[in-house]
């Protein structure tokens, strides 16, 4: 399920080379004492709640507040653990602007490597991205996918959208433990700074429109725009959530045609169809509203903690004496459990536990 939203201010600038090559290695000691002690799954787990994730961004020296903590913790990530993927069993794939879009071969190339079952991974890939880019219209544009995966099959998904007009952007976390269904209400947490209506074909009050969209699918292209035109000539108000100036049928015949085409039975099935996107969605939806009166939801889905201080020194400059120690600490943690004395880390969870 998708498991969070986080709103994220836009910053310019990046990461410094020196603070992204400590970023890297401590980024890699907590994973690797969460893998060994939890296992991968609970680090896929922890990745998918935006509250965590805000607090490891934090942790690796990354401002609590900057839209950039998405790429370069993500990217820290993945490079931290480049090589030991196989030992730790934990993969990750993607990455930001052109990366995000070699995600499905990148998870195909190591499925392959590894003899992993790579099908129900890359569906679980695209349809994350199709899910927040075109069935939740909230105004951003996804930029940055970032998949991680075990050999078991289990996944998590961290993307981002980008909103150039209110300078912000929105962070979406997948966990695919438990995931029945990519277009009824798949995430349980949401985090975020502000509020925007926009068109939410995923919200479970949208069951209707979804049913009405899947039975427009097997109408003939030309209904569907004789049904469009009618709503054109009603001149509905300018109030109305889905403007009918959005809205250009003359532009979306082809896509009608290729949906009847392939006659999808659902609306999953309809969402995943290569070229079906937030156009054509959106003009289903408002038919689907002036035929069958299904009137789909506009609901937001929407609903941070520093360590190390922050690259553009906020809320304070990073102590990089105490970083190289944090990094240090984690690395004698895991050679100890390694050594065989885990019953001393244990205690210092327990330790922690009762200190609360």
């Amino acid at each position: 399920m998708r498991t969070g939203v986080a709103h994220l201010p836009l910053h310019s600038g990046k990461a410094p080379s020196w603070l992204f090559q400590r970023m890297k290695k401590l980024a890699r000691e907590i994973t690797l004492l969460i893998v060994d002690l939890y296992g991968a799954e609970e680090m896929l787990r922890r990745l998918s709640d935006p509250f965590w994730f805000q607090a490891f961004g934090c942790v690796l020296g990354f401002d609590w507040h900057s839209s950039g903590v998405t790429t370069t913790v993500c990217g820290a990530l993945k490079e931290g653990l480049k090589g030991i993927e196989k030992e730790i069993g934990l993969y990750v794939a993607g990455g930001k602007g052109k990366a995000s879009r070699r995600t499905p071969k990148e998870i195909e190339m190591i499925c392959d490597q590894e003899s992993i079952n790579g099908i129900p991974l890359i569906y679980a890939s695209r349809m994350s991205a199709k899910v927040d880019s075109a069935a939740i219209q909230d105004g951003y544009q996804i930029y940055h996918h970032t998949f991680l995966f075990t050999p078991s099959g289990r996944w998590a998904v961290i993307q981002q959208g980008m909103n150039e007009i209110n300078r912000f952007a929105r962070r979406y976390h997948w966990l695919g433990e438990g995931v029945k269904d990519f277009v009824c209400e798949p995430h349980w947490a949401v985090c975020c700074d502000e509020r925007r209506e926009g068109l939410n074909l995923v919200a479970l009050e949208s069951a209707m429109s979804r049913s009405a969209i899947e039975t427009l699918a097997m109408e003939k292209p030309e209904f569907l725009i004789q049904e469009g035109k009618k709503a054109v000539e009603l001149h509905l108000s300018k109030e109305h959530s889905i403007p009918m100036e959005e809205i250009q049928l003359e532009r979306l015949e082809k896509k009608f045609i290729h949906i009847y085409e392939h006659s999808p039975k659902k609306f999953e099935e309809l969402l995943g169809l290569e070229g079906i996107g937030p156009q054509t969605l959106r003009a289903l939806s408002f038919i689907a509203e002036l035929v069958h009166g299904a009137k789909p939801s506009f609901k937001d889905p929407t609903r941070y903690s520093f360590a190390h201080g922050g690259k553009d020194g906020h809320p304070y400059p990073v102590d990089r004496k105490v970083y190289d120690q944090s990094i240090e600490i984690l690395k004698q943690a895991i050679e100890k459990s390694r050594l065989g004395e885990r019953e001393k880390i244990e205690a210092l969870l327990r330790m922690r536990d009762f200190m609360g």
